[in-house]
């Protein structure tokens, strides 16, 4: 006990940093250490003869042992005193802002290194670890919960931290449905009641035998579409290669019973979703909403969706709680199916071969989630929690749950001082916004592992930079995608938050997704699918995809990266007022239209159009305070240069330009001592400053984001001592920006400006005095 009480003395002396390096190394850092002039004495540590035995009774002595050589070999450390290391951590404030970020980045990321086999890299351990895994636990509560801090022996890269204490408890191969009590005995029996079990949408999904000449026509022949209406979605468009199928129609009440939910979800679900039923008067169904009801009913055949008219502010947690529902309830019954295979594999004869045992794909991930921040993945999780507590005294096992709130949850007393923002902007940044992490979930019926290895996970839910970051590009060495292969769900949540982060990582998942695995990370193949073996994965997997807008880039990937053969269903709402009656300020909106040849053609159209016709009229003098809103930072980029070449009074705000360069830029842009302001709409997204100052606007090309039309040029009444008469606002637009230029001004006007033979179109907003 002297010998530990002495090592915490020895630990709680050391600084934040030292702590770290500690903990990831297994030693402190050679620049903190003290050499005086005279070499200590070499400390000669005696092992027992009988080390080498690995019965149950010497664990407890060799554990000890190894605790009490680390701390002798931690009390040769001198360590600085505590003042010094703390005038250090006070000197670099804004260095260790930016190793915290790294170090949750590089910890809470789940990254995978089990790809090459689950229960190998138990192995793989080096001693190191071992030698110093009592120690970390006084570092770190989180580590005790299964940390696998080792390094690679190989490069030296820290690995990220996966569970690998509960592989035996969570692997579907080892597992029997009798194990499971409760509810379990009565899936049993409705599974055995081949009525009700074939009727199950899951079960029709998977067990439906594509015939070679299906498969081809999807691959070759064009999609047939059908339109109808429903009360809360609205227009809906059905899509499918396939012979036609019968068009759903909206279901105004609900039978739980119809739904096919795995038991324990249908006592659980009115609970969680009772929050959003009491803000409804009278809700005629007492389990979704309207919104959920129709939603859910789409989900449930296994159709794709579409839906672009999700808002942080009103039904995005409805949203996420009824795909939560979803897939839930898929990997249930798809564990559910494989835990009863495995009883009565066992219990038949010896010798007999049954094929009837097809459950599974070629890895074990059934479900990917695409969130953009870490607070949408904690959430997700709690949802998950709720659902599978059917009461208080119930409550079920959660590995790593204390780890898993200190990476995703968000400190109180970080939240930056109280600036005034949008309520849209609270919304979608609330609590942690680091957008590189994965994290594996495994699931059985009474509990839940979390950061488990993805080849033993259930569910996968990632930022699109946390998958980029593990999958890799061609000719990378360390790179992993073979998880991907059997994904049956694909859930891509907030789409418009990708396009102000990086749509290319989207892409290159979508690239990435159902592709044969290049390893068998010994898979059972008499159990995989024979839709597996036969690489039609993608035309099984269902994608549900949620955005606040539709744009171009997410139509394409729903268009083009989605082959499921129940077809796809698209919310096709257009706008009938755009976002233009929201603007106060009496002002001129001038509208130009430019021709471009093709869509490959319209970034050089614009720059020249800018350029030759626009720009000239900005020059003078006169017409000072202008601010130029450019969504693409590389039209920023080339903008920029341009007017640095032409020597062009101007200055410009990105969202890579520092605090201090962005206090600058607008100081000189409100008091006239640069003319122009370069501003991309990434800052404008990412900080919502309030741009004092502006006379006149140029819109270099429409807004992602309706809303900011109107609140960039709402901006303008912020400017003191302003005449109205003299404000201006231009916006460029082509034929390829339809459905941003609908949003902004109405579906009935947009028609009428892109068939006119005229190319300007002035519209006055604001009241006449």
């Amino acid at each position: 006990m002297g010998k530990r009480r002495g090592g915490r003395e020895l630990l709680r002396s050391l600084s934040k940093k030292q702590k770290r390096h500690l903990r990831e190394f297994g030693e402190e850092h050679p620049f903190y250490d003290k050499v005086s002039g005279r070499p200590e004495a070499t400390q000669i540590c005696e092992l027992s003869e009988n080390s080498d035995k690995s019965s149950a009774e010497s664990d407890s002595e060799t554990e000890e042992e190894q605790v009490s050589v680390y701390h002798k070999l931690l009390a040769t450390l001198k360590t600085s005193p505590e003042s010094e290391s703390e005038e250090e951590e006070d000197e670099s404030d804004s260095e260790e802002a930016g190793e915290s970020e790294t170090e949750m980045d590089s910890e809470g990321s789940q990254e995978t290194e089990e790809a090459d086999g689950g229960e190998e890299d138990k192995n793989d351990v080096p001693d190191k670890e071992e030698a110093t895994a009592a120690a970390e636990q006084t570092l770190g509560q989180e580590q005790a919960d299964g940390a696998d801090t080792s390094r690679d022996p190989s490069d030296g890269v820290i690995e990220e931290f996966t569970d690998v204490k509960h592989e035996s408890e969570f692997s579907l191969e080892t597992n029997f449905m009798e194990e499971e009590s409760g509810d379990c005995n009565a899936d049993k029996r409705d599974s055995n009641s081949s009525q009700a079990f074939s009727e199950d949408p899951f079960k029709q999904h998977m067990d439906k035998e594509l015939e070679e000449k299906e498969v081809e026509k999807m691959s070759t022949l064009p999609k047939t579409s059908s339109q109808s209406k429903w009360p809360r979605l609205g227009q809906l468009t059905f899509s499918s290669t396939l012979e036609k199928h019968k068009t759903l129609k909206a279901d105004k009440e609900v039978d739980v019973k119809q739904l096919y939910l795995h038991k324990p979800l249908e006592s659980t679900w009115p609970k969680v979703n009772k929050q959003f039923l009491s803000s409804v008067n009278k809700p005629s169904d007492p389990f979704f909403t309207p919104l959920q009801r129709e939603l859910f009913c789409i989900m449930n055949t296994y159709r794709d969706l579409f839906y672009p008219e999700r808002n942080a502010l009103t039904n995005g947690e409805e949203i996420r709680h009824a795909y939560c529902l979803h897939a839930l309830n898929h990997i249930l019954k798809a564990n559910a199916q494989v835990l009863s295979n495995n009883a009565k594999r066992r219990d038949q004869k010896p010798g007999t071969d049954n094929d009837d045992y097809r459950d599974q794909g070629l890895t074990r991930p059934k479900v990917l989630m695409i969130v953009p921040f870490r607070e949408c993945a904690l959430r997700i999780v709690h949802i998950f929690i709720s659902l599978l507590e059917v009461n208080d005294k119930r409550k079920i096992d959660v590995s790593n749950k204390k780890r898993f709130k200190g990476e995703f949850g968000s400190d109180p007393e970080e939240k930056p001082p109280n600036l005034k923002r949008p309520e849209d902007y609270e919304a979608v940044f609330a609590g942690n916004i680091d957008d590189h992490f994965r994290i594996g979930v495994a699931i059985l019926q009474k509990s839940m592992r979390l950061y488990a290895p993805f080849y033993s996970s259930d569910i996968i839910i990632a930022s699109p930079l946390g998958m980029r970051t593990i999958i890799g590009a061609e000719g990378e060495k360390k790179r992993d995608f073979d998880f991907l292969s059997s994904i049956e769900i694909l859930i891509i949540d907030q789409a418009d938050i990708y396009l102000m982060q990086n749509w290319e990582h989207v892409l290159h998942l979508m690239k990435h997704i159902n592709l044969l695995p290049l390893d068998s990370h010994g898979v059972d193949f008499s159990r995989v699918r024979m839709l597996n073996l036969n690489n039609w994965s993608k035309y099984y997997r269902q994608t549900l995809l949620f955005s606040a807008l539709q744009d171009p880039q997410i139509n394409f990937v729903f268009n083009k990266h989605c082959f499921n053969y129940m077809g796809q269903v698209a919310v096709r709402n257009v706008p009938l007022s755009g976002s233009i009656s929201h603007v106060v300020v009496q002002l001129p909106h001038v509208f130009r239209r430019l021709d471009a040849e093709n869509l490959t053609s319209v970034i050089d159209t614009r720059f020249q159009f800018f350029i030759d016709k626009v720009l000239p009229e900005y020059r003078d003098a006169i017409m000072s305070h202008t601010l130029i809103y450019v969504p693409s930072y590389f039209d920023y980029v080339r903008l920029r240069n341009y007017f640095k070449k032409e020597e062009l009074n101007f200055t410009h705000i990105c969202e890579y330009t520092k605090k201090a360069g962005v206090c600058r830029a607008r100081r000189f842009f409100l008091k006239g001592e640069k003319q122009f302001l370069l501003f991309t709409e990434r800052f404008h997204f990412y900080k919502r400053y309030t741009i004092k100052g502006i006379r006149n606007l140029i819109f270099y090309e429409l807004p992602t984001y309706s809303h900011f039309y109107s609140e960039i040029c709402n901006m303008m009444k912020a400017t003191d001592n302003g005449v109205d008469a003299t404000w201006t606002c231009t916006v460029l637009y082509s034929k390829y920006d339809a459905q941003k230029l609908a949003a902004v001004v109405g579906i009935d006007r947009t028609a009428q400006m892109l068939q006119s033979k005229k190319n300007v179109h002035l519209f006055v907003t604001g009241e006449n005095e």
